[in-house]
């Protein structure tokens, strides 16, 4: 087993869960590489975690570009966690009226995104002789709503991904880890959603009195990184308690 400070690369690090999943994993030891499109934002992060004392690189990377991906992971010297964060939703809108460019680019970046980084990521972690990859999914990839098929479908591939993953290196050092939370409110989510219109961004939540922050959910991550290395958490729901499903939601109006 690899020895030395554990090496956890967060992809989606810029802001949201992945920003406060990259603190979590500082400060639970790990040396973690910041990967995310936004320079400005993960640099400034980076900083701030190494006057934090911690140890923190960022790196510009675009998870749906596989050479790029490919680049970024032969410049490492080891991975030990990867966390595969990059993702999101784009409109709500019917089957019947959705468009195709929305639901191409979720595709690509929750699905195919966490392909390309796992692909390229694996054999590290293999080698680190005690790896783990964490798909964040949702609680959208295990139960359909109206208005949500085309990221309900993304996070059902990614799922499935993670599930068919753990399936296919099961007797190898490397755990697979799927947490899939609900109703999240960060700072960006439903806003990226509804392309820009802050206004029905701040419906989502209307009425919810304490909906889930990014730092429940990477709470909820680094616990399940940190556990015993023969411990896998194999998929775990997060909600917050005003959520019963997806299309159960308790707002005080």
């Amino acid at each position: 087993m690899t020895t030395g400070t554990p090496v956890a690369v967060v992809t989606g690090a810029s802001s949201g869960i992945g920003a406060a999943t990259a603190r979590g994993l500082a400060r639970a030891g790990h040396h973690v590489i910041l990967a995310a499109r936004r320079k400005d934002r993960i640099e400034a992060l980076a900083a701030e975690l190494v006057a934090a004392g911690h140890r923190a690189t960022a790196r510009v990377l675009d998870v749906t570009d596989r050479a790029a991906v490919d680049s970024f992971a032969a410049g490492l010297d080891r991975c030990d966690v990867l966390v595969n964060n990059a993702g999101g939703a784009l409109g709500a809108d019917p089957v019947a009226t959705g468009d195709p460019a929305d639901w191409r680019r979720m595709f690509e970046v929750n699905v195919i995104g966490v392909l390309h980084t796992t692909q390229a990521l694996l054999p590290a972690l293999t080698a680190s002789g005690d790896g783990t990859v964490v798909v964040l999914t949702s609680t959208a990839g295990h139960a359909a709503y109206e208005g949500g098929a085309g990221y309900v479908a993304a996070k059902h591939g990614a799922h499935v991904l993670a599930e068919t993953l753990r399936l296919e290196i099961v007797g190898t050092p490397v755990r697979v880890i799927e947490i899939a939370p609900g109703m999240v409110k960060t700072e960006e989510f439903a806003t990226t959603r509804f392309h820009g219109d802050a206004e029905k961004a701040a419906k989502v939540y209307e009425g919810v009195a304490e909906p889930l922050t990014a730092e429940d959910v990477a709470d909820t991550v680094v616990w399940a990184v940190t556990r015993p290395p023969h411990v896998n958490v194999d998929l775990l729901l997060l909600r917050p308690r005003a959520q019963a499903s997806n299309s159960k939601v308790h707002r005080e109006l």
